[in-house]
């Protein structure tokens, strides 16, 4: 019996909708953006078509600097896709940005609560992933 080796999964691509386009499109340049409400001023994430806050239906997009801090994070230890078997474990971070409004995304390394964190980007074939990764104390 012969065996093969089965070739390593890829990440899922993400699937961006009317109200996401815009985050995906400015990540590939390497760029946060967020919806901010065009009402009450407010940022959210994930992107939505109306605020959460004030229910306001227009919104535009915001550049955000990718800095804040660490509110919150878990370390996953069993992969949600095979595409992150061998990433495992790997954190998952809450951060709230500088400016205002609220980012989930992996951190590099497990970062404590309260940590100062910035962007770093990775890029894939065709779309780019937002990470977090630690700032040096200054």
């Amino acid at each position: 019996m012969t065996t093969t080796d089965a070739p390593t999964p890829t990440p899922p691509k993400p699937v961006p909708d009317e109200d996401s386009a815009g985050y995906w499109e400015q990540l590939r340049e390497h760029r946060v953006v967020l919806q901010a409400c065009t009402e009450c001023d407010r940022r959210r994430f994930p992107a939505t078509p109306a605020c959460p806050y004030c229910a306001h239906p227009h919104w535009r997009l915001e550049q955000a600097a990718g800095t804040g801090t660490v509110y919150s994070f878990i370390v996953v230890h069993r992969a949600f896709d095979p595409a992150f078997a061998a990433d495992v474990p790997y954190t998952v971070a809450t951060v709230d940005l500088d400016g205002g409004g609220r980012l989930i995304a992996r951190m590099d390394l497990t970062a404590p609560i309260g940590a100062r964190v910035g962007p770093h980007f990775v890029d894939h074939t065709d779309w780019t992933e937002l990470r977090f990764q630690e700032l040096e104390a200054s």
